[in-house]
């Protein structure tokens, strides 16, 4: 099978992610796209992340009607923080009857030479880039393809940010997420 890896902090899961992910399973050569739970993620500083089983939980809750979308928490068993490299190593012995690809937004791409063995991630595997705005990727590896996904405005910080102040996030997320988030007073 082949399956695209959609990493993330997830931090909630937004409407923005799933319209990327289930682009991608269906524009692609993906059968399936795992939605990574990344427990810490190396570049991005730790302050307000909210507990990496409650974020796997809002993800799963986000996909558990799509057969094509999956929450994985493979890199909750892995050391800390995460490494795209070394989650791939892990997939690959753990599941060699899969073959995996990256799914990764221009964002992300244009730093991927700041990532551990970022050399290896590109002649190694394929990677699906989404372009986001004010991103471009025109230098594109050959092993990777430049998708032009739909785009919301939208972010886990500023979805956050409601919170925080009492505004609704209804249709930013999907409901039964919101509705975990909002009985569980995350982000509070």
């Amino acid at each position: 099978m082949n399956i695209g890896l959609f990493f993330g902090s997830f931090n909630p899961i937004h409407t923005g992610h799933l319209i990327i992910a289930s682009f991608v399973a269906n524009n692609t050569p993906m059968n399936q796209v795992w939605l990574v739970v990344s427990p810490q993620n190396p570049l991005k500083p730790k302050g307000q992340l909210l507990n990496e089983y409650h974020r796997l939980r809002l993800v799963q809750l986000a996909v558990e009607d799509d057969n094509q979308l999956r929450a994985s928490d493979i890199e909750f068993k892995l050391p800390r923080p995460s490494y795209t490299i070394d989650t791939l190593t892990h997939l690959k012995e753990k599941y060699p009857q899969h073959s995996f690809s990256i799914i990764v937004g221009s964002d992300s791409y244009l730093n991927i030479g700041k990532w551990k063995n970022g050399d290896i991630l590109l002649r190694d595997y394929d990677m699906f880039v989404y372009e986001r705005p004010g991103f471009q990727s025109e230098q594109i590896h050959d092993r990777a393809s430049l998708l032009k996904a739909p785009l919301l405005d939208i972010s886990a910080s500023a979805i956050r940010s409601y919170i925080t102040n009492g505004k609704s996030i209804r249709y930013m997320i999907p409901d039964k997420t919101r509705e975990e988030i909002e009985n569980n007073h995350y982000y509070r």
